[in-house]
C-alpha cells in the first residue's frame, strides 16, 4: 500500500529509496523539502501534495529524513509506527557508518524494509478482520459487587433521600416573598423566658414584641447635603456671545470657492521639511535602523544587530537570556527527549505569545523547535542555552528571510521595456493604512524616476477620493513638472463613488498604457475579512485586472487575528476567482511599526501563514517613513526578554 519511501540526509545525500509504482514522487518531495524542512515548519509530520500524503520523521543526531508516501485517498493507521520502526532499524544497523559520515556506501537496506512491512501489514490486516471480543461476566464490574455492598449502598440512598426531603420540608415551610415570617418558638433557660405549660413569661413576651415593632418602622432617609467646596459646572462662554460674525459666514459661493482654494493650496504647498527629503530615496529602500549591543551569556560574548527599541539588558544572575534560563537545569552530556523539553517549550510559547505573536502560530513554532533539536547529543552542561537559542533563531530567521525575491524597481524596468504600466493593487482591512502606504510607495517609485497613475478604487468609504487627491497634490508640489521636462509624474484616476471597482481599475491601467505611464497603483476599500460581498468584488478585481503584484496591507499591532485576516483573505481570492492557479497574496506591507517598541510577533505570524515576504514597513508618517524588513532585527528583538 506504501507508493514511496525514501531517506535521505538533510544536506541532499539519498542514502536508500524504494518505490512500489511508476508514479513521478520527485514534485512531491521537493515541495516537501522546500515548504517545510526549509522553512522549519516541522511540527507537523504530515504533509499533503496533491493526491499524496507525505509523513516525516527526522533524525537530529545524525541529520538524517526518514519520508514515506501514499495515496491521500488510504486510511493508513500502522504508518506512524512503522516510520518509527524503520528509523530504529536503520540507525542501529547502520550506526558505526553514520557517526563516522561514512554516506558514500551502498546502504543495503531493501530486505530488511520489504519484511518490516509485511510484518506490518499482517498485524494490520488481523486487527481489521478480529472482531472486538466481549466482555466476560467476571471481567465486569457488576461481577466485582458483594450482596452485603449493595445492601450498604441502598441504605445509604435511603439516608440521602430522607436528608433530601427534609431540605425540601424546609424550603416549602420558607415564607414566600411578601410574607411574614412564621413565629418561633424560643426556649430559653429557666428565669429567661421559659415556656410553661404552653405559655412565655412577660419578659419574654415584651422582648418580642420590642423586636416585632423596630421591624415594621423604616430608617430615617438621611438626605446628603452637597459639599461646600465641591467645584460646580459652570456655563460654557462662547466666543462673540453667540452673536454672528461675517468671517462666519459662508453663504458668498464666490467667497466659499476662494477659500477652498486657498486651503487647498496651502495644503498642497510642501514645508520646508518635506522639500528636505526630495531626492533622498533614490535606489533600493534603506533596512530597518538597528543598534549594535553586546549581550554576555555565561560562556562567551555574543554581539548582536538590534532593532531601535528600549535596551533592556538581562542580568546575569538572572541567566542572560531570560525566557532561556529555564534550559540551565537539564543535565549536560545527554540525549535531549520530548520529556526533557515540554516544560520549557511551554515558557518559549508564553514568551512568544507575549511578543504579539498568534498562540497557534507560536505551538507550531515550539513543536518545530522541538522536533529540530530532538535527539541531539549535549556535550556540555552550559550549551543547552546556546543550542536552543540557536534553533529557535534560526527558525525565525528561515520564515522572515523571503522564499523569492521581490525587486519592484527591477519588474517596473521590464514592463516599461515591454511598453505596459507595471500594476500594484493594494488591498486589507479597514484603518491599516492603505491609502497612506500607498502614497509613501508612490513618493518612491517618483524619486527613482518613474511615472506613477494612481487609481481611486475605494468608491465606498467617504473621503476616499478626496485622500488620494490631497496626496497626489503634495506629491507633485515636492515633484513639479519643471523638474522632470514638463511631465506630471503623480496622475489620480477616479470616477466618483458607488461605481464598480473592478472596472475603475481596468480603465485605469487602459489609461496609463495608452499615456505611457510607468506604474499604476490600485487603492482599494478597506474590507472585513469576514464580508462574503466584498470580498467577492475584491476577487473580482484581482481576477479581471492581473496585477502584477498584489500587496496585502496589515498593521504591527494585531496578534491572532492578523492570521486571521490573512487567511480569509488568501481563501477568498481563492475560493471566487474560479480558477485552477487563481492570484493570490503575494507580499505584505506591515504598517504601524514604530508603534510597537519589542513587540514584533506580527511579523512572524503574517509571514508564517502565507509564507509571502514582507516588501515594506512602514515606520512613521513622512513620504520617506518606509523601509525594507531586516529579519536580523526583529529576531533580536523577538528573542530580547
Amino acid at each position: 500500500m506504501l507508493d514511496f519511501f525514501t531517506i535521505f540526509s538533510k544536506g541532499g545525500i539519498v542514502l536508500w529509496c524504494f518505490q512500489g509504482t511508476s508514479q513521478l514522487f520527485t514534485p512531491s518531495i521537493n515541495a516537501l523539502v522546500k515548504t517545510v524542512i526549509l522553512q522549519q515548519r516541522t511540527g507537523s509530520n504530515s504533509f499533503n501534495h496533491e493526491s499524496l500524503t507525505l509523513k516525516y520523521k527526522l533524525d537530529n543526531e545524525f541529520e538524517l529524513v526518514f519520508v514515506v508516501a501514499y495515496q491521500k485517498i488510504l486510511q493508513l493507521s500502522y504508518v506512524d509506527k512503522f516510520l518509527n520502526d524503520i528509523q530504529l532499524e536503520f540507525r542501529d544497523k547502520y550506526k558505526d557508518d553514520l557517526s563516522h559520515g561514512n554516506l558514500s556506501r551502498n546502504f543495503d537496506f531493501t530486505e530488511t524494509f520489504q519484511r518490516m512491512l509485511r510484518v506490518q501489514e499482517d498485524e494490520s490486516k488481523q486487527e481489521a478482520k478480529a472482531p472486538k471480543a466481549m466482555r466476560t461476566f467476571e471481567e465486569s464490574q457488576k461481577s466485582k459487587k458483594t450482596v452485603s455492598s449493595m445492601i450498604e449502598n441502598k441504605k445509604d440512598e435511603k439516608k440521602a433521600v430522607k436528608v433530601k426531603d427534609n431540605k425540601n420540608s424546609k424550603s416549602a415551610n420558607s415564607p414566600a416573598p411578601g410574607q411574614k415570617p412564621p413565629a418561633v418558638e424560643v426556649t430559653s433557660s429557666p428565669g429567661n423566658g421559659t415556656i410553661k405549660d404552653g405559655e412565655m413569661d412577660e419578659e419574654t413576651l415584651r422582648k418580642n414584641r420590642e423586636l416585632l415593632f423596630a421591624r415594621g418602622k423604616k430608617k430615617p432617609v438621611v438626605s446628603k447635603s452637597p459639599e461646600p467646596n465641591k467645584k460646580t459646572k459652570s456655563a460654557r462662554v462662547w466666543e462673540l456671545n453667540g452673536k454672528n460674525s461675517g468671517s462666519l459666514d459662508f453663504s458668498n459661493a464666490d467667497t466659499e470657492a476662494t477659500q477652498n482654494g486657498m486651503l487647498e493650496d496651502k495644503k498642497s504647498m510642501p514645508t520646508k521639511a518635506e522639500l528636505e527629503l526630495v531626492n533622498t530615496m533614490s535606489g533600493q529602500l534603506k533596512d530597518i535602523e538597528t543598534d549594535s549591543s553586546e549581550e554576555e551569556d555565561d560562556d562567551e560574548e555574543v554581539e548582536e544587530e538590534k532593532a531601535p527599541i528600549p535596551k533592556q539588558k538581562a542580568s546575569k544572575s538572572s541567566g542572560g537570556f531570560g525566557m532561556f534560563s529555564m534550559f540551565k537545569n537539564l543535565v549536560g552530556s545527554k540525549t535531549l527527549s520530548k520529556e526533557d523539553l515540554a516544560p520549557v517549550l511551554e515558557k518559549m510559547k508564553d514568551h512568544l505569545i507575549a511578543k504579539n505573536v498568534a498562540a497557534d502560530i507560536s505551538s507550531k513554532l515550539c513543536e518545530s523547535v522541538a522536533a529540530k533539536i530532538e535527539g541531539k547529543v549535549l556535550g556540555t552542561f552550559g550549551s543547552v542555552t546556546a543550542t536552543v537559542k540557536a534553533a529557535l533563531q534560526e527558525s525565525c530567521m528561515q520564515i522572515l528571510e523571503p522564499q523569492r525575491r521581490v525587486d519592484i524597481l527591477r519588474d517596473a524596468m521590464e514592463a516599461r521595456q515591454q511598453r505596459r504600466p507595471f500594476v500594484i493593487a493594494f488591498c486589507g482591512v479597514n484603518g491599516v493604512g492603505k491609502s497612506t502606504n500607498l502614497a509613501k510607495v508612490c513618493f518612491w517609485l517618483i524619486e527613482n524616476g518613474f511615472r506613477v497613475l494612481i487609481a481611486a478604487c475605494d468608491t465606498f468609504r467617504a473621503g476616499a477620493v478626496e485622500q488620494l487627491r490631497t496626496h497626489v497634490r503634495k506629491l507633485n508640489a515636492l515633484h513639479p513638472p519643471e523638474k522632470h521636462n514638463g511631465q506630471q509624474m503623480v496622475q489620480l484616476y477616479e470616477k466618483g463613488y458607488g461605481k464598480d471597482a473592478a472596472g475603475i481599475a481596468m480603465e485605469a491601467i487602459n489609461y496609463a498604457r495608452d499615456c505611457h505611464i510607468d506604474i499604476c497603483l490600485v487603492d482599494t476599500a478597506g474590507r472585513m475579512q469576514d464580508n462574503e460581498p466584498l470580498m467577492r468584488a475584491l476577487a473580482k478585481l484581482i481576477k479581471v485586472n492581473q496585477p502584477d503584484l498584489v500587496l496585502f496591507v496589515g498593521e504591527a499591532l494585531v496578534g491572532n487575528e492578523a492570521v486571521d485576516q490573512l487567511t480569509k483573505f488568501n481563501q477568498a481570492l481563492a475560493d471566487h476567482s474560479n480558477m485552477t492557479q487563481p492570484r493570490l497574496i503575494d507580499g505584505i506591507i506591515l504598517t504601524k511599526f514604530d508603534t510597537i517598541d519589542d513587540k514584533v510577533g506580527a511579523a512572524i505570524s503574517m509571514t508564517y501563514t502565507t509564507g509571502q515576504p514582507i516588501v515594506f514597513v512602514g515606520t512613521g508618517q513622512t513620504y520617506t517613513d518606509i523601509r525594507n524588513l531586516n529579519a536580523r532585527a526583529v529576531v533580536s528583538a523577538l528573542l530580547k526578554a
